[in-house]
């Protein structure tokens, strides 16, 4: 089945040099995707719009999140398809991006994506962002994220737990959300503040000319 919006000339206007590793990432998807439970069978033909050129819109607030640091970290939670780690990570190959996610198959894809993509700038590590938080109290060597970025992961009264305690001082939590984003930040206030999260707030993220734009939940780390 072919997507929509194959051969558009605005693929390449939107993701520029990250094009060609994005095009192998979605041929990949395209074949695979939906028998490996990665996309549902409705998304076969919308790959591009829905999954990857969303996941590319958060990489402006990324680059504003680690402008002026030394080591661009970022921490992708919950990293599952590889949205939005993988393209963010082909988006931004000066960025060094850590995915998370705890579950094995998905962890192989991941690995078998960032390789045929050739993306250097990824390590994909197994676990839970719990047990990741726990490592990096224990060991010091372990230095928490100048941004953490995550897509449909879970709540915001949960999400603060998870992706908060990763960041460091002045970091930011970059995190696609549907248009309930408002309401949830609203129902996670207490839980933001008590992770040392402030400033939480909706942006609009642009996609593409032509196409709805997507919500993204900014907070800074105190």
């Amino acid at each position: 089945m072919a997507d929509q919006l194959d051969g558009s000339p605005m693929l390449r206007e939107v993701l520029g040099d990250a094009f060609e590793p994005l095009r192998v990432f979605h041929v990949k998807l395209a074949e695979e995707g939906e028998p490996r439970g990665l996309i549902g069978p409705r998304d076969v033909d919308i790959i591009w719009e829905r999954h990857i050129l969303n996941s590319a819109a958060i990489v402006p607030f990324v680059r504003e999140a680690t402008a002026g640091e030394r080591f661009k970290t970022v921490a992708d939670v919950g990293s599952g398809g590889g949205f939005p780690g993988l393209v963010a990570a082909a988006c931004l190959p000066d960025h060094e991006f850590t995915l998370i996610e705890p579950m094995e198959r998905r962890v192989a894809w991941l690995k078998e994506c960032r390789d045929a993509m050739g993306l250097r700038n990824v390590s994909v590590f197994r676990a839970r962002s719990e047990e990741v938080i726990d490592a990096m109290r224990r060991d010091r060597d372990l230095h928490p994220y100048a941004a953490v970025t995550c897509r449909a992961v879970a709540p915001m009264t949960k999400l603060a737990g998870w992706t908060l305690p990763l960041l460091k001082p002045h970091g930011r939590l970059v995190a696609l959300k549907g248009r309930s984003a408002q309401a949830e930040i609203d129902k996670a206030v207490k839980e933001i503040g008590k992770r040392r999260g402030v400033n939480p707030r909706v942006v609009e993220a642009q996609v593409g000319p032509g196409l709805e734009p997507t919500h993204v939940v900014l907070v800074d780390k105190r």
